[in-house]
């Protein structure tokens, strides 16, 4: 556990007090509630557990958010903004506390009387800043038991570690030089070039996030532990809910699981269903960042889940399995979302904005820029999504074969030696 203290402080060593008073905190509010003599009490116990991890995130993440929204409301120029500085990863580390307590509230998993070993499935180093949410009902009954180094996970972790390498420094930070450029100055760029830019990030945020799952899927498997899965071939999904079901799983089974259901779900009526998942999604959208950007896209993506629940309800699935049927499903939903990325993208509002703009050919000309390193990948990346789902359960990197062996250094030459210069954190770490 020291070690992943260590990992952790390596960024900034005073925020390892806050995780370490965070797991005190939930390990005895649990302790709490499984012992607590009355439903009444129980319900307490759980939402001064939920009280102090949304306060955490309100302080942290969302007090210069609602300054800001407050000094324009009341039209003062006083500037009321807090000195914060938001700690690496928190978004993650919260929720993953509030699934134990509110898991030991439901009778879903006992409450450990060890604190160690809930302290280090909190910390443990491959998801404690970037995910994926692992609960503590996958990861606890996996402490049991000693856990040697395996020559087999050492391949099978080290193989996973390796791709999600490679996908960060070949792909996503190469898209990331396209993208940049486009969003940083967006009325500086033509029509094409812009949705260049938009399906550089589309394809960015996609290989940069699943690029830290595979390394910290890898990692865990190194030391003996199985981390779930977090990405499914997102865009290869034929409609916004399959979508959802492919895409960072581990929060949207949270969100399901924690807040929808906690609404309610669909136990209400339909228009109470098509609220609670509307809602969900954009409290999802808050989620990722104190930014107005950030709840249009929350609220984009929950009003194509709702139309959607509707449309099955209404008409019923459809009976037609035709090619043209499921390509017009696929082309539609990852249209949706990838515009749904410009918000998400944007810096502020104006730029989402001037963006939606030039990508209906609004505004002046501007420059035409097409990216021969972005188009060259993008073309790769389609390929090697649509063989990999072609062939379940395949992998184009596995060090125990040779031919594998060769291929995945070859990729990792290439990687180093083409990959852009500069530094380029994870796009996950500012949550």
């Amino acid at each position: 556990m020291a070690a992943n203290f260590l990992f952790y402080a390596w960024w900034d060593w005073r925020f390892c007090l806050l995780i370490l008073v965070g797991a005190f905190v939930d390990f005895h509010l649990a302790l709490k509630i499984a012992d607590a003599p009355s439903a009444r009490a129980r319900r307490l116990w759980l939402l001064a557990s939920v009280s102090y991890n949304l306060g955490l995130l309100a302080f942290f993440k969302y007090a210069n958010f609602l300054a800001d929204n407050l000094i324009a409301v009341l039209g003062t120029t006083r500037d009321a903004r807090f000195d914060i500085v938001l700690p690496l990863g928190i978004s993650f580390f919260t929720f993953q506390a509030m699934s134990y307590t509110l898991d030991v509230y439901r009778g879903q998993f006992p409450a450990t009387r060890r604190f160690g070993d809930f302290a280090f499935s909190m910390t443990f180093f491959p998801h404690l800043i970037a995910g994926p949410i692992v609960r503590a009902s996958h990861f606890m009954p996996q402490l049991e038991g000693e856990h040697p180094l395996r020559m087999a996970n050492l391949n099978e972790g080290g193989s996973r570690f390796m791709r999600g390498f490679i996908k960060k420094v070949l792909f996503a930070d190469t898209f990331a030089v396209c993208a940049d450029q486009v969003f940083g100055a967006p009325a500086a760029f033509s029509t094409a070039t812009t949705w260049l830019g938009v399906f550089a990030y589309s394809a960015q945020i996609y290989f940069d996030f699943s690029a830290y799952s595979d390394m910290a899927v890898g990692l865990a498997r190194v030391f003996g532990f199985e981390f779930p899965e977090n990405f499914r071939h997102p865009y290869l999904a034929n409609n916004i809910t399959d979508f959802w079901r492919r895409w960072h799983m581990s929060l949207s089974s949270w969100l399901r699981d924690y807040l929808y259901v906690s609404l309610g779900g669909n136990r209400r009526g339909r228009l109470r269903t098509y609220l609670n998942l509307a809602l969900t999604m954009l409290l999802g959208g808050l989620w990722h960042g104190a930014n107005w950007t950030f709840v249009l896209w929350g609220a984009l993506h929950g009003a194509a889940l709702a139309v959607h629940k509707w449309w099955l309800e209404t008409l019923g699935p459809t009976r037609s399995d035709s090619l043209p049927l499921r390509f017009a499903g696929w082309a539609g939903t990852f249209v949706f979302v990838t515009l749904c990325w410009v918000p998400f993208r944007s810096p502020d509002m104006a730029t989402a904005e001037v963006v939606a703009s030039k990508l209906i050919g609004l505004g002046s000309g501007g420059a035409s820029w097409p990216h021969v390193q972005t188009l060259l990948l993008l073309a790769v990346a389609a390929t090697l999504h649509g063989v990999e789902a072609a062939r379940p359960g395949s992998t184009w990197l596995e060090l125990s074969r040779p031919a594998h062996m060769v291929a995945c250094f070859a990729a990792l030459l290439v990687a180093l030696l083409f990959s852009p210069l500069g530094h380029s954190p994870f796009i996950y770490f500012q949550f």
